[in-house]
């Protein structure tokens, strides 16, 4: 059977990789063509058009890429005609993709949604969107399920992939003085990872503010620490190292995972690189600012007081966020002190990390996923 699956941002990417697999396993001769990245590409799929071409969040943001949003929209569509697959596959992104839902459902196409758009902190009117033009939808969060079932959403929920996509990842297994020894890092150092987002304007509010606490943090404690910055695949290298300059901090690639299983704290940019850490176990902090114009508009219309997934999950703060002017160089650096130095705070934070792994755990969510579609195109 033929897919068209289409993922607007690296987390996307990451999903829509592991759907293709499954669905491979469940129907080895699919023809798989879409919007993502490089991970969809090795997954085997044919990528059309680069998921980094609109990666953009924050309502003022998108206003500068209009342009390139509608001309991706005529791209996407005329594409989708000509392709004529047996179903569509949305991957998050909703702003883009229910626009897609829309017209594909309207000239007769099954419109699956995997990974909906988060109507529970904001855009509750999109519910009658998922109900109107999306054939079924699966979700990935636990608190999901009652929530879309109240609003006669039929969604299915298989757990979440993340915890296969992890553990079962060759770079994660990589054994930890490898690991140092590769990345030219003293193994007696207590190392702190930088995750600062995988879209350029995340990069940009953070990174610096990540530069300045590496400095107060050494100021403080001397010879103690060691830094290092894992890229998203979606972040230009040259501009992490401008950004960077003469700082202590080691840019690596293709090493986020090993990054955060071997590093005794992290900063992190929110999203999902932020529940990887939590499912990881590397305790955290998070930082997120953007537009001081999109953070008013954020305000009024999110509904939620929390923004990362492991809280959200979990029904409480089990590690710090730090957002807008709230997060500074200052708050930063006490709060990784704190994850190193205070370990009756660290602990607290792994426990509940255990019960959140607990939670999200299903073997092979991906694979189910996807042969649950394949069941209902047939």
């Amino acid at each position: 059977m033929k897919y068209y699956i289409i993922a607007g941002e690296a987390s996307g990417d990451l999903h829509g990789s592991n759907l293709i697999k499954g669905i491979f396993k469940k129907d080895p001769d699919a023809h798989i063509r879409c919007i993502g990245g490089a991970a969809m590409a090795q997954a085997g799929a044919q990528v059309v058009k680069d998921y980094r071409e609109n990666a953009i969040m924050g309502f003022v943001e998108v206003l500068s890429k209009l342009g390139s949003i509608f001309s991706n929209l005529r791209f996407c569509k005329e594409d989708i005609l000509k392709f004529n697959p047996d179903s569509i596959i949305l991957i998050d992104y909703p702003g883009f993709n229910l626009k897609i839902a829309k017209f594909a459902k309207t000239a007769g196409f099954k419109v699956f949604y995997y990974i909906p758009p988060k109507v529970w902190a904001r855009g509750e009117s999109r519910v009658k969107l998922l109900r109107r033009y999306i054939d079924h939808t699966y979700i990935i969060f636990p608190f999901e399920v009652d929530y879309f079932k109240d609003k006669n959403v039929d969604a299915s929920y298989f757990g979440n992939p993340l915890t296969d996509t992890i553990f079962n990842s060759p770079a994660y297994n990589i054994p930890k003085e490898e690991f140092f020894h590769t990345n030219h890092l003293d193994i007696n150092k207590k190392t702190i990872a930088m995750l600062a987002g995988s879209r350029k304007m995340e990069v940009e509010y953070l990174l610096p503010r990540m530069v300045k606490m590496a400095h107060l943090l050494d100021a403080r404690y001397p010879g103690e620490y060691q830094y290092i910055l894992p890229a998203a695949p979606s972040i230009d290298i040259p501009m992490l190292a401008r950004m960077v300059g003469n700082a202590p901090i080691r840019i690596l690639t293709q090493s986020t995972y090993p990054a955060l299983r071997y590093s005794d704290a992290a900063v992190i940019s929110s999203g999902t690189a932020s529940l990887e850490a939590a499912i990881i176990g590397t305790p955290q902090v998070v930082g997120y600012g953007v537009n001081p114009i999109s953070y008013a508009i954020a305000k009024v219309v999110v509904k939620i007081d929390t923004f990362s997934l492991a809280n959200l999950i979990l029904g409480r703060k089990i590690f710090k966020e730090l957002i807008q002017h709230d997060c500074t160089p200052e708050n930063l650096m006490l709060e990784i002190e704190k994850l190193t130095q205070n370990f009756e705070y660290r602990d607290t934070m792994l426990t509940d990390y255990r019960e959140l792994h607990h939670i999200l755990h299903c073997d092979d969510a991906a694979a189910k996923i996807a042969e649950d579609i394949i069941k209902r195109i047939k």
